[in-house]
């Protein structure tokens, strides 16, 4: 068993001015967000979760991304109220939050 049930990785990544990134959609306050939020609700530590900052992904056009490991289950969101969709759905009850799957994704 590992030491997380789940692990959050927020791209957090600044690429040159207009190109697509996930730092042009708050992903650092979205992934802040996210880690105060799993402390809340109890998620956070050994067996639980942790939430992670993450150098480029790599789908950047899809963006802004949350990959979630074991699953590799990769989310997109808008804004604090995706997030805490994710938290309660997906890492509280296990239940994948359908609308905000990256497109292509077979879960």
């Amino acid at each position: 068993m590992s030491y997380y049930k789940y692990h959050l990785f927020f791209c957090t990544n600044q690429r040159d001015a207009g190109e697509a990134c996930c730092a042009n959609h708050n992903a650092r306050a979205m992934r802040d967000f996210a880690k105060q939020r799993s402390k809340q609700l109890g998620l956070a530590g050994e067996g639980g979760v942790r939430v992670n900052l993450a150098g480029c992904l790599g789908r950047c056009t899809e963006g802004p991304v949350i990959v979630i490991y074991p699953e590799e289950t990769w989310y997109t969101y808008v804004d604090e109220e995706d997030i805490e969709e994710i938290m309660t759905e997906h890492l509280r009850h296990g239940r994948i939050v359908e609308r905000l799957l990256i497109p292509g994704q077979t879960k």
